[in-house]
Protein backbone atom coordinates (compact mmCIF):
# COMPACT_ATOMS: atom_id res chain seq x y z
CA UNK A 1 0.00 0.00 0.00
CA UNK A 2 3.05 2.31 0.97
CA UNK A 3 4.66 1.17 -1.99
CA UNK A 4 1.43 2.05 -4.67
CA UNK A 5 0.76 5.46 -2.55
CA UNK A 6 3.97 7.00 -3.40
CA UNK A 7 4.38 5.76 -6.79
CA UNK A 8 1.00 7.61 -7.31
CA UNK A 9 2.69 10.68 -5.73
CA UNK A 10 5.93 10.17 -7.81
CA UNK A 11 3.67 10.18 -10.67
CA UNK A 12 1.19 12.83 -10.22
CA UNK A 13 1.70 16.15 -12.04
CA UNK A 14 1.02 17.82 -9.40
CA UNK A 15 0.41 17.09 -5.56
CA UNK A 16 -1.24 18.37 -2.26
CA UNK A 17 -0.93 16.99 0.79
CA UNK A 18 -3.58 17.64 3.22
CA UNK A 19 -4.33 15.95 6.66
CA UNK A 20 -5.97 16.49 9.50
CA UNK A 21 -6.47 15.17 13.36
CA UNK A 22 -5.93 11.79 12.73
CA UNK A 23 -2.04 12.88 11.88
CA UNK A 24 -2.07 15.64 14.62
CA UNK A 25 -3.40 13.72 17.50
CA UNK A 26 -1.20 10.75 16.84
CA UNK A 27 1.12 9.33 19.24
CA UNK A 28 4.62 10.39 16.71
CA UNK A 29 1.83 13.55 14.85
CA UNK A 30 5.17 15.72 14.64
CA UNK A 31 6.91 13.12 12.97
CA UNK A 32 4.32 11.81 10.99
CA UNK A 33 3.23 15.10 9.74
CA UNK A 34 6.99 15.68 9.14
CA UNK A 35 7.72 13.10 6.82
CA UNK A 36 4.16 14.06 4.60
CA UNK A 37 6.20 17.46 4.35
CA UNK A 38 9.76 15.28 3.44
CA UNK A 39 7.45 13.44 1.16
CA UNK A 40 6.18 16.33 -0.23
CA UNK A 41 9.90 17.90 -1.03
CA UNK A 42 11.51 14.57 -2.30
CA UNK A 43 8.88 14.47 -4.93
CA UNK A 44 9.08 18.42 -5.87
CA UNK A 45 5.50 19.26 -4.45
CA UNK A 46 6.59 22.41 -2.30
CA UNK A 47 6.17 25.85 -4.03
CA UNK A 48 4.57 25.04 -7.20
CA UNK A 49 0.41 25.98 -7.75
CA UNK A 50 -1.36 23.06 -6.66
CA UNK A 51 1.25 21.34 -4.54
CA UNK A 52 1.94 21.83 -0.71
CA UNK A 53 1.80 20.20 2.55
CA UNK A 54 -1.25 20.90 4.71
CA UNK A 55 -2.09 20.58 8.09
CA UNK A 56 -6.07 21.46 8.49
CA UNK A 57 -6.25 22.18 12.02
CA UNK A 58 -9.46 21.82 14.60
CA UNK A 59 -10.44 25.53 15.19
CA UNK A 60 -10.86 28.73 13.06
CA UNK A 61 -7.83 30.43 14.63
CA UNK A 62 -5.89 27.69 14.90
CA UNK A 63 -2.85 29.30 13.39
CA UNK A 64 -3.61 32.34 15.00
CA UNK A 65 -2.95 30.84 18.61
CA UNK A 66 -0.03 29.59 17.17
CA UNK A 67 1.50 32.75 15.61
CA UNK A 68 0.35 34.99 18.73
CA UNK A 69 2.29 32.61 21.38
CA UNK A 70 -0.69 30.88 22.88
CA UNK A 71 1.29 28.17 23.49
CA UNK A 72 4.26 27.34 25.72
CA UNK A 73 6.65 29.90 24.03
CA UNK A 74 7.62 33.85 23.86
CA UNK A 75 5.82 36.10 21.98
CA UNK A 76 6.93 36.49 18.65
CA UNK A 77 7.60 32.82 18.86
CA UNK A 78 10.77 33.18 20.85
CA UNK A 79 12.18 31.46 23.29
CA UNK A 80 12.04 31.98 26.74
CA UNK A 81 15.68 30.14 27.40
CA UNK A 82 17.15 32.32 24.78
CA UNK A 83 18.81 35.68 26.93
CA UNK A 84 18.81 37.61 22.95
CA UNK A 85 14.91 36.63 22.71
CA UNK A 86 13.98 38.12 26.34
CA UNK A 87 16.00 41.21 25.45
CA UNK A 88 13.79 41.39 22.57
CA UNK A 89 11.27 40.87 23.83
CA UNK A 90 11.62 43.26 26.56
CA UNK A 91 12.44 46.33 24.43
CA UNK A 92 9.47 46.29 23.08
CA UNK A 93 7.37 46.00 25.82
CA UNK A 94 9.56 48.68 27.26
CA UNK A 95 9.72 46.19 30.34
CA UNK A 96 12.90 44.78 32.64
CA UNK A 97 14.00 41.65 30.83
CA UNK A 98 14.66 40.21 34.68
CA UNK A 99 10.51 40.14 34.85
CA UNK A 100 10.39 37.64 31.80
CA UNK A 101 11.29 34.09 32.60
CA UNK A 102 13.63 32.01 32.11
CA UNK A 103 12.48 28.38 31.79
CA UNK A 104 9.91 27.43 29.22
CA UNK A 105 6.36 27.65 30.38
CA UNK A 106 4.48 24.45 30.58
CA UNK A 107 2.41 22.45 28.31
CA UNK A 108 -0.76 21.02 29.68
CA UNK A 109 -0.07 17.71 30.86
CA UNK A 110 2.79 18.93 32.52
CA UNK A 111 0.48 21.52 34.62
CA UNK A 112 -1.38 19.07 35.64
CA UNK A 113 1.58 16.53 36.44
CA UNK A 114 2.95 20.08 38.64
CA UNK A 115 -0.93 19.86 40.45
CA UNK A 116 -0.50 16.07 40.79
CA UNK A 117 2.98 17.05 42.36
CA UNK A 118 1.76 20.09 44.59
CA UNK A 119 4.00 22.50 43.04
CA UNK A 120 0.32 23.81 41.37
CA UNK A 121 -2.10 24.82 44.05
CA UNK A 122 -4.14 27.38 41.49
CA UNK A 123 -4.98 27.40 38.28
CA UNK A 124 -6.68 29.47 35.77
CA UNK A 125 -8.74 28.17 32.82
CA UNK A 126 -9.34 30.04 29.71
CA UNK A 127 -12.00 29.10 27.35
CA UNK A 128 -11.60 25.31 27.20
CA UNK A 129 -13.23 22.32 28.96
CA UNK A 130 -10.38 20.39 30.11
CA UNK A 131 -12.42 18.44 32.84
CA UNK A 132 -14.90 16.85 29.56
CA UNK A 133 -11.71 16.81 26.98
CA UNK A 134 -8.51 16.27 28.61
CA UNK A 135 -7.13 12.43 28.20
CA UNK A 136 -7.76 10.09 30.55
CA UNK A 137 -10.40 11.92 32.23
CA UNK A 138 -10.67 10.58 35.83
CA UNK A 139 -7.40 11.07 36.47
CA UNK A 140 -7.99 15.01 34.98
CA UNK A 141 -11.18 15.81 36.88
CA UNK A 142 -9.50 14.49 39.99
CA UNK A 143 -6.48 16.38 39.84
CA UNK A 144 -8.23 19.80 39.20
CA UNK A 145 -10.94 18.66 42.48
CA UNK A 146 -7.32 18.87 44.28
CA UNK A 147 -6.64 22.32 43.67
CA UNK A 148 -6.63 24.82 46.19
CA UNK A 149 -8.38 27.56 43.79
CA UNK A 150 -9.98 27.26 40.27
CA UNK A 151 -10.58 30.12 37.92
CA UNK A 152 -12.40 29.38 34.63
CA UNK A 153 -12.95 32.12 32.36
CA UNK A 154 -15.85 30.99 30.40
CA UNK A 155 -19.20 31.87 28.19
CA UNK A 156 -20.60 29.67 29.75
CA UNK A 157 -21.13 28.58 33.55
CA UNK A 158 -22.35 25.19 32.80
CA UNK A 159 -19.23 23.66 31.24
CA UNK A 160 -17.61 20.27 33.14
CA UNK A 161 -15.11 22.56 34.63
CA UNK A 162 -16.84 25.67 34.83
CA UNK A 163 -19.07 23.68 37.57
CA UNK A 164 -16.07 22.89 39.67
CA UNK A 165 -14.48 26.46 39.57
CA UNK A 166 -14.34 28.44 42.83
CA UNK A 167 -14.24 31.31 40.42
CA UNK A 168 -16.44 32.26 37.57
CA UNK A 169 -14.75 34.87 35.12
CA UNK A 170 -17.47 35.47 32.74
CA UNK A 171 -16.31 36.14 29.39
CA UNK A 172 -17.36 37.61 25.95
CA UNK A 173 -18.24 35.72 22.81
CA UNK A 174 -17.26 36.35 19.21
CA UNK A 175 -19.37 39.19 18.36
CA UNK A 176 -18.64 40.71 21.25
CA UNK A 177 -15.13 41.53 20.81
CA UNK A 178 -12.69 42.37 18.69
CA UNK A 179 -9.49 41.27 17.33
CA UNK A 180 -7.88 39.20 14.52
CA UNK A 181 -8.29 35.86 13.21
CA UNK A 182 -5.84 34.26 10.79
CA UNK A 183 -7.09 31.18 8.42
CA UNK A 184 -5.16 28.41 6.67
CA UNK A 185 -4.14 30.20 4.09
CA UNK A 186 -2.11 32.27 6.40
CA UNK A 187 -4.39 35.79 5.63
CA UNK A 188 -4.99 37.91 9.01
CA UNK A 189 -8.68 38.96 8.89
CA UNK A 190 -10.35 41.70 11.45
CA UNK A 191 -13.22 40.59 13.65
CA UNK A 192 -15.93 43.35 14.46
CA UNK A 193 -17.53 43.92 17.40
CA UNK A 194 -20.95 43.53 16.67
CA UNK A 195 -22.77 43.07 19.98
CA UNK A 196 -22.59 44.20 23.43
CA UNK A 197 -21.54 41.20 25.88
CA UNK A 198 -24.72 40.70 28.23
CA UNK A 199 -24.42 41.82 31.85
CA UNK A 200 -21.08 41.33 33.60
CA UNK A 201 -19.08 39.45 30.88
CA UNK A 202 -16.35 41.01 29.40
CA UNK A 203 -13.94 40.51 26.57
CA UNK A 204 -10.66 38.25 27.55
CA UNK A 205 -8.67 41.70 26.82
CA UNK A 206 -10.13 43.08 29.19
CA UNK A 207 -10.26 40.47 31.91
CA UNK A 208 -6.43 40.43 31.57
CA UNK A 209 -6.02 44.19 31.38
CA UNK A 210 -8.09 44.40 34.95
CA UNK A 211 -6.22 41.35 36.57
CA UNK A 212 -3.34 42.89 35.53
CA UNK A 213 -4.15 45.98 37.33
CA UNK A 214 -5.43 44.72 40.71
CA UNK A 215 -2.31 42.81 40.45
CA UNK A 216 0.08 45.78 40.05
CA UNK A 217 1.13 45.06 36.83
CA UNK A 218 -0.74 47.77 35.34
CA UNK A 219 2.23 49.90 34.57
CA UNK A 220 3.78 47.15 32.45
CA UNK A 221 1.06 47.47 30.36
CA UNK A 222 0.30 50.99 29.84
CA UNK A 223 0.14 51.03 26.32
CA UNK A 224 -1.95 47.87 26.13
CA UNK A 225 -5.30 50.13 25.17
CA UNK A 226 -7.09 47.77 22.77
CA UNK A 227 -6.71 45.28 21.06
CA UNK A 228 -5.96 47.31 17.78
CA UNK A 229 -3.27 48.23 19.68
CA UNK A 230 -1.91 45.26 21.06
CA UNK A 231 -1.89 43.84 17.19
CA UNK A 232 0.80 46.55 16.74
CA UNK A 233 3.15 45.63 19.31
CA UNK A 234 2.40 41.85 18.50
CA UNK A 235 3.45 42.70 14.54
CA UNK A 236 6.37 44.36 15.82
CA UNK A 237 7.46 41.44 17.34
CA UNK A 238 7.04 39.19 14.55
CA UNK A 239 9.89 41.25 12.60
CA UNK A 240 12.38 39.09 10.85
CA UNK A 241 10.54 35.92 12.32
CA UNK A 242 9.18 33.65 9.53
CA UNK A 243 5.73 35.07 10.39
CA UNK A 244 6.88 38.45 9.80
CA UNK A 245 3.50 40.86 9.03
CA UNK A 246 5.10 44.30 10.31
CA UNK A 247 4.42 45.47 6.66
CA UNK A 248 0.81 45.61 7.87
CA UNK A 249 -0.16 49.27 8.78
CA UNK A 250 -2.83 48.41 11.27
CA UNK A 251 -7.04 46.50 11.07
CA UNK A 252 -8.14 49.59 8.51
CA UNK A 253 -5.25 48.30 6.08
CA UNK A 254 -6.44 44.06 6.64
CA UNK A 255 -10.03 45.55 5.45
CA UNK A 256 -8.74 47.38 2.50
CA UNK A 257 -7.07 44.31 1.29
CA UNK A 258 -9.70 41.72 2.29
CA UNK A 259 -7.68 40.20 4.72
CA UNK A 260 -3.45 40.15 4.00
CA UNK A 261 -1.12 37.36 4.23
CA UNK A 262 2.00 36.76 6.22
CA UNK A 263 4.59 37.43 5.63
CA UNK A 264 4.31 40.86 4.87
CA UNK A 265 7.31 43.41 5.52
CA UNK A 266 5.96 46.03 3.19
CA UNK A 267 2.63 47.57 2.94
CA UNK A 268 -0.45 45.26 1.99
CA UNK A 269 -1.22 47.88 -1.13
CA UNK A 270 2.16 46.69 -2.58
CA UNK A 271 1.77 43.08 -2.54
CA UNK A 272 -0.35 40.68 -4.71
CA UNK A 273 -3.61 39.47 -2.65
CA UNK A 274 -2.57 36.09 -3.39
CA UNK A 275 1.06 34.59 -2.22
CA UNK A 276 2.52 31.32 -2.11
CA UNK A 277 5.51 30.13 0.60
CA UNK A 278 9.13 28.71 -0.68
CA UNK A 279 7.92 29.07 -4.79
CA UNK A 280 11.30 31.28 -5.05
CA UNK A 281 13.17 27.66 -3.31
CA UNK A 282 14.13 29.48 -0.26
CA UNK A 283 13.00 28.29 3.03
CA UNK A 284 13.65 29.28 6.61
CA UNK A 285 17.62 28.10 7.32
CA UNK A 286 20.57 29.67 7.69
CA UNK A 287 21.42 28.45 3.99
CA UNK A 288 17.71 28.78 2.80
CA UNK A 289 18.10 25.59 1.57
CA UNK A 290 15.04 22.46 3.04
CA UNK A 291 15.62 19.69 5.13
CA UNK A 292 14.41 16.89 5.62
CA UNK A 293 13.47 15.70 9.26
CA UNK A 294 12.61 12.57 11.18
CA UNK A 295 12.85 10.38 13.86
CA UNK A 296 13.12 6.80 14.46
CA UNK A 297 9.54 5.23 14.48
CA UNK A 298 8.40 4.38 18.06
CA UNK A 299 5.79 1.87 18.30
CA UNK A 300 3.12 2.83 20.15
CA UNK A 301 2.50 3.18 24.00
CA UNK A 302 0.35 0.28 24.46
CA UNK A 303 -0.99 -2.45 21.90
CA UNK A 304 -3.60 -4.58 21.95
CA UNK A 305 -3.72 -7.82 23.94
CA UNK A 306 -6.38 -10.82 24.50
CA UNK A 307 -7.26 -8.60 27.17
CA UNK A 308 -8.07 -4.98 25.01
CA UNK A 309 -7.85 -6.43 21.74
CA UNK A 310 -9.07 -3.48 19.90
CA UNK A 311 -7.49 0.13 19.25
CA UNK A 312 -10.12 2.52 19.76
CA UNK A 313 -9.98 5.99 18.13
CA UNK A 314 -11.73 9.16 18.83
CA UNK A 315 -13.00 11.85 16.42
CA UNK A 316 -15.46 14.32 15.26
CA UNK A 317 -18.79 12.53 14.98
CA UNK A 318 -21.44 14.74 13.22
CA UNK A 319 -21.82 18.08 11.78
CA UNK A 320 -24.14 19.01 14.44
CA UNK A 321 -22.07 18.34 17.21
CA UNK A 322 -18.75 20.56 18.19
CA UNK A 323 -15.85 19.46 20.61
CA UNK A 324 -17.50 19.17 24.07
CA UNK A 325 -21.29 20.16 22.90
CA UNK A 326 -21.10 23.02 25.29
CA UNK A 327 -23.08 25.37 23.14
CA UNK A 328 -24.34 22.44 20.04
CA UNK A 329 -25.92 20.54 22.84
CA UNK A 330 -28.15 23.51 23.74
CA UNK A 331 -29.60 23.64 20.00
CA UNK A 332 -32.96 21.49 19.60
CA UNK A 333 -32.17 21.45 16.65
CA UNK A 334 -28.86 20.25 16.56
CA UNK A 335 -29.86 17.57 18.65
CA UNK A 336 -31.82 16.12 16.61
CA UNK A 337 -29.50 15.40 14.01
CA UNK A 338 -27.01 13.18 16.38
CA UNK A 339 -27.83 10.57 18.94
CA UNK A 340 -28.47 11.13 21.99
CA UNK A 341 -26.38 8.72 23.87
CA UNK A 342 -22.94 7.86 22.80
CA UNK A 343 -22.07 5.59 20.90
CA UNK A 344 -18.99 3.48 19.47
CA UNK A 345 -18.78 2.19 15.87
CA UNK A 346 -17.48 -1.13 15.16
CA UNK A 347 -17.03 -3.39 12.16
CA UNK A 348 -19.65 -6.35 11.28
CA UNK A 349 -17.28 -9.02 11.64
CA UNK A 350 -16.17 -8.06 14.96
CA UNK A 351 -20.33 -7.42 16.13
CA UNK A 352 -21.05 -11.00 14.45
CA UNK A 353 -17.87 -12.80 16.63
CA UNK A 354 -19.29 -10.79 20.15
CA UNK A 355 -23.00 -11.19 19.69
CA UNK A 356 -23.44 -7.42 19.03
CA UNK A 357 -26.25 -6.24 17.27
CA UNK A 358 -26.96 -3.09 16.02
CA UNK A 359 -28.13 -0.32 19.19
CA UNK A 360 -27.42 -2.84 21.97
CA UNK A 361 -25.97 -1.20 24.98
CA UNK A 362 -22.51 -2.16 24.97
CA UNK A 363 -19.57 -1.40 27.46
CA UNK A 364 -16.09 -0.17 26.56
CA UNK A 365 -13.63 -0.74 28.56
CA UNK A 366 -9.91 0.35 28.22
CA UNK A 367 -7.05 0.25 31.83
CA UNK A 368 -8.34 3.31 32.61
CA UNK A 369 -11.92 3.64 32.91
CA UNK A 370 -15.13 2.25 31.08
CA UNK A 371 -18.20 3.65 28.77
CA UNK A 372 -22.00 2.33 28.62
CA UNK A 373 -22.40 3.20 24.86
CA UNK A 374 -25.08 2.34 22.12
CA UNK A 375 -23.06 0.05 19.57
CA UNK A 376 -23.41 0.78 15.96
CA UNK A 377 -22.18 -1.23 12.97
CA UNK A 378 -20.47 -0.14 10.04
CA UNK A 379 -17.84 -1.97 7.59
CA UNK A 380 -16.22 2.44 7.89
CA UNK A 381 -14.77 0.98 10.97
CA UNK A 382 -11.76 -1.40 10.41
CA UNK A 383 -11.65 -5.13 11.54
CA UNK A 384 -9.97 -4.66 15.11
CA UNK A 385 -10.79 -0.74 16.12
CA UNK A 386 -13.37 1.13 17.37
CA UNK A 387 -13.84 4.86 17.32
CA UNK A 388 -15.94 6.70 19.46
CA UNK A 389 -17.02 10.67 19.22
CA UNK A 390 -15.23 13.08 21.24
CA UNK A 391 -18.29 15.01 21.90
CA UNK A 392 -19.67 12.88 24.75
CA UNK A 393 -17.91 13.31 28.05
CA UNK A 394 -17.69 9.23 28.58
CA UNK A 395 -15.28 9.37 25.27
CA UNK A 396 -12.27 10.58 27.01
CA UNK A 397 -12.51 7.90 30.25
CA UNK A 398 -11.18 5.78 28.05
CA UNK A 399 -8.13 7.34 26.54
CA UNK A 400 -4.43 7.03 27.22
CA UNK A 401 -2.65 9.91 28.82
CA UNK A 402 0.51 9.61 26.34
CA UNK A 403 1.96 12.54 24.77
CA UNK A 404 4.49 13.37 21.33
CA UNK A 405 7.77 14.43 22.54
CA UNK A 406 8.13 17.59 20.16
CA UNK A 407 4.69 19.13 20.59
CA UNK A 408 3.27 17.40 23.79
CA UNK A 409 0.39 16.82 21.71
CA UNK A 410 -2.11 14.13 23.43
CA UNK A 411 -2.71 10.96 21.45
CA UNK A 412 -6.34 10.72 21.84
CA UNK A 413 -6.72 8.31 18.47
CA UNK A 414 -4.73 5.26 19.91
CA UNK A 415 -5.67 3.20 23.00
CA UNK A 416 -6.62 -0.38 23.79
CA UNK A 417 -9.82 -1.49 24.59
CA UNK A 418 -12.30 -4.59 24.79
CA UNK A 419 -16.05 -4.47 24.15
CA UNK A 420 -19.04 -6.71 25.32
CA UNK A 421 -22.93 -6.49 25.53
CA UNK A 422 -24.02 -4.31 28.49
CA UNK A 423 -25.21 -7.18 30.48
CA UNK A 424 -22.21 -8.88 30.26
CA UNK A 425 -19.25 -6.70 30.84
CA UNK A 426 -17.63 -7.19 34.45
CA UNK A 427 -17.67 -4.11 36.92
CA UNK A 428 -14.15 -4.31 38.00
CA UNK A 429 -13.02 -0.65 39.01
CA UNK A 430 -12.76 2.76 37.22
CA UNK A 431 -9.26 3.06 37.07
CA UNK A 432 -6.54 0.45 35.74
CA UNK A 433 -9.00 -2.47 36.53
Amino acid sequence: MIEKFTTIIHNGARVSFWWTLGVNRSHQCVRTAQSLINLALLTGNIGRPGTGANSITGQCNAMGSRLFSNTTNLLGGRDFTCAADRQTVAERLRIDPAVIPTINSWPYHRILEGIHSGNIRALWVICTNPAHSWIDQYDARQLLQKLDFLVVQDIYHSTETAVLADLLLPAAAWGEKEGTFINSERRIGVVKRVAQAPGQALADFSIFRLIAEYWGCGPMFAEWKDPATVFHILKELSRTTPCDFSGIEGYPSIERAGGVQWPCQTSPSTLPNQRRLFGDGRFYHTDQRARFIFDATVPPPELPDEQYPFVALTGRGSVSQWHTQTRTNKSPVLRKMHPARPYVELHPDDARRLNIHPHDIVTVRSRRGAAEVTAFITPTVGRGQVFLPMHYETTNRLTLAHFDPHSHQPSYKYSCVNIQRANQAGHGSRKHD
